[in-house]
């Protein structure tokens, strides 16, 4: 059997619920996801770890905006880093950058020491960074264990060209997480250039006007891959 993977990007505990419930294998958890995700709460990271069955991967990121950290800044996602090691994360998912845009790989390193043995994954700051084999490169070098990329675009099928170019450059020294508007329109395409790692909130927003996961966009992705793995 080929193994792939979906990860569902949940901006909240019912989010994530909905996740699990559509089939992903794993949940990255965060909220404020129309500000491209910010670190939630103990509160909801306590409670969603006590209700899945799934591995759950806690976003680092204090703040909207840039990837340029102060020092204040990094002292506190170490802190979020440790606490959720402490309590039994499976892994979380980080980013730093310079002012040129390359990774910040003081900063990265920093967070990399204090997450392990959690899994690690670079997250799309990647996508706002530089150079694309030397940012490869330096996440690789710094221990992380998995990168989140749309290809540095926007989208995974604007950087559906660089996706293939990383998975070659990557050489299965790390791996590779498609995210940015992958679907169950898109995934076969994905898939067949090499991706097995897939990325998705799958959220909609309600009559409430509330973004959560909707549990059929995850279904709707699993039920596209099974047949062509």
């Amino acid at each position: 059997m080929i193994f792939f993977s979906i990860e569902c990007c949940a901006n909240s505990f019912q989010s994530a619920i909905n996740g699990q419930t559509g089939g992903a294998n794993r949940i990255e958890l965060c909220r404020n996801l129309e500000l491209g995700g910010l670190t939630p709460s103990k509160e909801e990271i306590k409670k969603t770890l006590k209700i899945l069955n799934i591995p759950v991967r806690i976003l680092i990121r204090p703040r909207s905006g840039n990837f340029l950290f102060s020092k204040k800044e990094l002292l506190e996602m170490i802190s979020n880093i440790k606490f959720c090691k402490s309590i039994g994360c499976e892994g979380v998912v980080i980013g730093t950058l310079n002012k040129d845009h390359s990774i910040n790989i003081e900063q990265t390193e920093m967070m990399v020491k204090a997450a392990k043995p959690m899994h690690i994954t670079f997250h799309r700051a990647f996508d706002k960074a530089n150079n694309l084999r030397q940012n490869l490169e330096d996440v690789i070098s710094c221990g992380c264990n998995s990168l989140l990329t749309a290809g540095q675009s926007s989208n995974v099928m604007d950087g559906i060209s660089n996706l293939k170019k990383i998975i070659k450059l990557a050489n299965n020294r790390i791996q590779i997480l498609a995210g940015s508007g992958v679907n169950h329109e898109n995934v076969e395409i994905l898939y067949k250039i090499g991706i097995r790692n897939f990325h998705l909130s799958g959220s909609e927003r309600g009559k409430d006007g509330i973004l959560e996961t909707k549990t059929t966009n995850i279904e709707k992705l699993k039920t596209k891959l099974i047949p062509i793995v």
